[in-house]
């Protein structure tokens, strides 16, 4: 497998209504088959998923983590207003979203943005890569998988790398369970996230700084059957559990 990557370079500074799937359709030439990963904070800023800081009025709880945090109270507030469940208040919060990602300040950042606002995670990411996909199709007919992706830490290791929130013409997992390895034993366990995989290159194209790379096309990545149920329910998660119960003491 020779597979393509393919930085899409000089998009302009994304601004709320611009039509994102033209613009990059307009630097870029797609294949059926091909996998578009998109930042989702371009995603955000497109569709207006921001706020302004000086429009936020921090509650009790918002000022009472900031005081540990070291942060802006409204950012905190805006955290917790995006946030469906607290799992850790301090050094850093550490939230549930609706779509069920589990990040970092709820995924709600200050960073390539003015220095007066926020921006959100797409609420919807799936829809979000839904959008993409179709926008792409209706401008030049292509059928193409699309990734919404974000930066996210991980447990036990230093530094972040991209993770995809959501996803459109793919499935998320590729099942190898039942498959038989080299030696003709059964794989039991095997799920590969190939959606993270491929978020995770994408992220090192794009950069996280002032790179300006936004977007980038994956070709050639082939197909796989799985699942789309990347993440753990409630129960099963042992991470998630140590954490209540590490806050019911606390």
């Amino acid at each position: 497998m020779d597979i393509q990557v393919l930085g899409v370079r000089g998009l302009p500074l994304i601004q709320k209504g611009d039509d994102l799937p033209r613009l990059i359709c307009e630097r870029a030439t797609f294949e059926d088959g091909d996998i578009l990963c998109i930042a989702s904070s371009v995603y955000s800023k497109a569709k207006g998923y921001t706020r302004r800081l000086d429009e936020i009025v921090p509650g009790e709880r918002a000022e009472r983590i900031a005081a540990g945090t070291r942060e802006d109270p409204r950012f905190v507030q805006a955290v917790l207003d995006s946030s469906t469940e607290i799992l850790l208040e301090y050094p850093f919060i550490l939230s549930a979203v609706p779509c069920g990602h589990i990040g970092v300040r709820a995924g709600v950042d200050h960073s390539n943005i003015e220095d007066d606002r926020i921006i959100y995670l797409p609420p919807d990411p799936m829809a979000a890569a839904a959008d993409i996909r179709d926008g792409v199709h209706r401008i030049n007919g292509r059928d193409i998988g699309v990734i919404i992706t974000d930066t996210c830490g991980r447990a036990f290791r230093r530094g972040q790398t991209g993770i995809a929130i959501g996803w459109s013409g793919m499935t998320a997992i590729n099942d190898y369970r039942g498959d038989t390895d080299l030696f003709g034993h059964v794989l039991e366990i095997t799920e590969e996230a190939v959606v993270d995989e491929i978020a995770a290159f994408a992220n090192f194209v794009m950069g996280e700084s002032h790179q300006g790379v936004p977007a980038v096309i994956f070709r050639n990545c082939g197909r796989w059957k799985g699942h789309d149920d990347i993440y753990f329910a409630a129960a099963e998660d042992i991470i998630r559990c140590a954490l209540k119960e590490t806050a019911k003491r606390d």
